[in-house]
């Protein structure tokens, strides 16, 4: 039996390591996933942050974060990381997951939501290319955003300072 909930306290150690694994030898991961995570939690900045379970397993993990824009508007998140343990992957239990995540944060009141990943994978889910607010540092063939609003945000945007230092 699948449950998605809210992390808790204790699921800490648990979604580091699934998150690791889920990242060893991706060749566009950079390994420090868990630890961006630790360090959003550790900054205030862990928006929100589903799990999974199986059978009282967790087997995945979503994570949303503040996202900053140049004109400081609010509402705005980051999607990621989303790790599933390996042998779950490719099962559709990380589609769960986004879907809803994105329903919780617009339901909360979000603008929207940026992220920067496959195309093909996250243009299902709504997200459409945005190199015009692509954060300096990051690749704009692969940045996107999912609009919850008519509102659009100045740009450029930027992570969370987590994603580029998660050793603070």
């Amino acid at each position: 039996m699948m449950n998605i909930r809210t992390e808790q306290e204790g699921d800490h150690d648990v979604i580091y390591a699934l998150t690791q694994s889920a990242f060893a030898g991706r060749e566009y991961a950079g390994g420090d996933e868990g630890d961006v995570i630790n360090a959003l939690r550790r900054a205030g900045a862990l928006s929100l942050s589903l799990v999974m379970e199986q059978d009282g397993e967790i087997i995945g993990q979503v994570t949303f974060s503040p996202a900053q824009t140049a004109d400081g508007a609010d509402g705005w998140f980051a999607l990621g990381p989303v790790a599933i343990l390996p042998r779950y992957q490719s099962h559709g239990f990380g589609a769960e997951l986004i879907n809803r995540g994105l329903t919780e944060i617009s339901k909360a009141g979000a603008l929207g939501c940026m992220l920067t990943g496959n195309p093909l994978y996250y243009q299902r889910f709504g997200f459409d290319f945005a190199a015009d607010l692509c954060p300096e540092n990051e690749p704009a063939e692969y940045f996107m955003i999912k609009y919850f609003s008519e509102q659009r945000p100045e740009g450029p945007m930027a992570f969370h300072k987590a994603f580029y230092d998660p050793q603070s």
